[in-house]
């Protein structure tokens, strides 16, 4: 099995056993409230409004590290994509938002989290959603077809990022935005952590340093685009994971994410 088949079978399967443990009630886990979230990285990231606006398992599936629909500027009648939409907390946030006129599409490659996100739009009764099965590198959705594209901490775990961009670009309307926030290095990790599917599951090691995100989104076409940091996680922030550090591989050296990590809000634009 290749490296690329074996990192996107982890990612699936921590994924669908977060969905398997708040179907279970015992909350979700990731990259690195309580707003009802199980996930550090995801506490304080909803307001009470959105929290009272989403069934509870939504929120507790949250696995994100930012909130992109509060950053997103989004505006009635739009059609919003969501990759790694899990749960469905920002899809169903977004609909809201876009009202009965406009449209979201919520894409994840893991039926666990399709079948927890189409149980909390029935709770939520918001019918202006659509959930898809597929993958960031291969969007089932036509050219030109959205206005504005989201995603919470997914892009990272993406083996071709490349791909990814330009079919993000592919599917936005020309004047399209991207509006994503995700995780983002100031620094190299050690070479050394590359081969921990763990790391690579957990939102670390696959995330892209700032110039490298910026030059692979202009060569797919974008422009616009910004990088803003959300949070820098430091060696205190990074002790809550202690467990998940200790799993991920015998001796890891926290020291070494000291700093080198932020969850940033990332901007572009599709050109008219």
């Amino acid at each position: 099995m290749g490296k690329n088949r074996q990192i996107r079978d982890a990612v699936r399967e921590m994924y669908a056993k977060a969905a398997r443990s708040v179907e279970e009630n015992e909350g979700g886990c990731c990259c690195c409230s309580s707003r009802k979230t199980a996930n550090p990285a995801s506490r304080d990231l909803y307001s009470e409004e959105e929290a009272a606006l989403v069934p509870e398992k939504a929120m507790r599936a949250s696995l994100g590290c930012g909130n992109p629909t509060a950053l997103a500027e989004l505006h009635q009648g739009e059609t919003i994509l969501d990759l790694g939409s899990g749960g469905g907390i920002d899809v169903l946030l977004s609909a809201r938002r876009v009202g009965s006129s406009g449209k979201v599409y919520g894409l994840d490659m893991t039926d666990e989290m399709l079948s927890l996100a189409r149980e909390n739009q029935q709770r939520a009764g918001i019918e202006n959603v659509e959930f898809l099965k597929g993958t960031m590198e291969e969007i089932p959705l036509p050219d030109n077809s959205v206005d504005v594209v989201i995603s919470n901490c997914v892009i990272n775990l993406s083996t071709d990022k490349d791909r990814v961009a330009g079919e993000i670009f592919r599917v936005l309307r020309p004047g399209g935005r991207l509006a994503v926030t995700d995780i983002v290095l100031y620094r190299e990790l050690p070479a050394s952590l590359q081969r921990s599917l763990e790391l690579w599951a957990g939102c670390l090691v696959g995330a892209l340093q700032v110039d490298d995100y910026r030059a692979r989104l202009e060569a797919a076409g974008f422009t616009d685009f910004s990088i803003t940091p959300v949070k820098v996680y430091k060696r205190e922030d990074l002790l809550e994971y202690r467990d998940f550090f200790q799993s991920a591989g015998p001796g890891l050296d926290i020291e070494a994410f000291d700093g080198a990590v932020m969850s940033a809000f990332v901007r572009a634009v599709k050109p008219k």
